[in-house]
């Protein structure tokens, strides 16, 4: 068991999975069943399917009696011999003003989080949680099978426009000969279509060969011709020359969060990936020691500052990226949040 370090599906699609909104004991009681079932289909063994039962049931329940504005999402994880499940629990206050403590004994004061916290940890392969008084709690959950999987250095969430059942945002990862190339795509719309122009861009990247940013942009414009058409980005990093590269086509937003919390933006084009489209044009920026690169969609907005949120650029990909989907996300749009961490 251990803290700061969430593995997450280490190549192509990242599980978009299912998000609960909680406030009711039914409700929490749907995501436990939801959790016991998933695993189940994964053929997790009994003993884990009920360690994760206690997660959720926990999880879900403090969301009830203390949160405001909780959700969980549920989800699998996928390393190469195993597979797993994910719970993902975000609210909107009231935080603890002492992590450590809560967690190391599951205390609660004021009617925060911390009751459940020990039991929730005791049964979690990993986790990582962040928390700020008066802004609220982000705590990430994984049960495995087996050994957890080395950390992934990548973590995306994805969440459907108010009313629809899908999302049309996708985010992907890939490492392959020695390039980590991450996608955030934006399928045009909403809904199932919106869904289908992101999810055969994922196809395509994942199985294209090693080629830089712009190039891959300009094979999925290509192969996205059938479709409605996506905005979507395409960052690698070079960590040799300490350089991240980016292609954009459309309103992906990707930047380059340095350790005190400085930011610089990355460019991509006008365009309608499969549509529409100027020369595609790809940008070097510098990438230094700790530093993060966001990828995120116009259901995102780009005012979100992470000084609002001390110690979250520590945290691990899948917390920071929930706490900017939780802070700057839209119920008015489709919304996806992709974040990396290469040193």
């Amino acid at each position: 068991m251990s803290g700061g370090a969430v593995a997450s599906q280490p190549e192509g699609l990242l599980d978009g999975g299912v998000w609960f909104r909680v406030e009711e004991p039914g409700t929490a009681s749907a995501v436990r069943r939801a959790a016991e079932r998933l695993a189940a289909d994964l053929a997790m063994p009994e003993k884990r399917v009920a360690d994760l039962s206690i997660v959720a049931a926990e999880a879900a329940g403090n969301l009830v009696k203390h949160a405001d504005q909780g959700t969980i999402l549920v989800r699998a994880v996928r390393a190469a011999d195993q597979a797993g499940v994910e719970l993902i629990a975000v609210d909107s206050g009231p935080g603890m003003a002492d992590v450590d403590r809560a967690i190391g004994d599951g205390h609660s004061t004021a009617g925060t989080l911390g009751i459940g916290l020990g039991a929730i940890l005791r049964q979690a392969s990993r986790w990582d949680l962040h928390s700020v008084p008066g802004r609220g709690t982000v705590l990430v959950v994984q049960v495995w099978p087996g050994v957890a999987p080395e950390p992934s250095w990548a973590a995306g969430l994805t969440r459907p426009l108010t009313g629809e059942s899908v999302s049309g945002d996708a985010c992907a990862v890939r490492e392959i000969d020695g390039r980590r190339q991450m996608l955030v795509s934006d399928g045009l719309g909403h809904g199932g279509l919106a869904a289908a122009a992101s999810h055969e861009a994922v196809r395509v990247f994942r199985e294209a060969p090693a080629v830089p940013p712009a190039q891959m942009v300009e094979l999925l414009h290509r192969a996205l011709g059938h479709t409605r058409g996506a905005a979507l980005a395409v960052a690698e990093a070079d960590r040799e020359s300490a350089v991240i590269r980016y292609a954009g086509l459309g309103n992906i937003s990707g930047t380059v969060l340095a350790p005190d919390g400085s930011r610089r933006g990355m460019v991509s084009m006008p365009g309608i990936a499969g549509h529409q489209r100027r020369q595609v044009r790809e940008y070097d920026y510098p990438l230094a020691p700790g530093a993060i690169v966001l990828m995120h969609s116009d259901g995102v907005v780009d005012r979100w500052n992470a000084a609002d949120s001390p110690g979250l650029l520590i945290r691990t990909p899948a917390v920071i990226a929930a706490t900017v989907l939780r802070d700057a996300g839209t119920r008015r749009d489709d919304a996806g949040v992709l974040v990396a961490r290469f040193s």
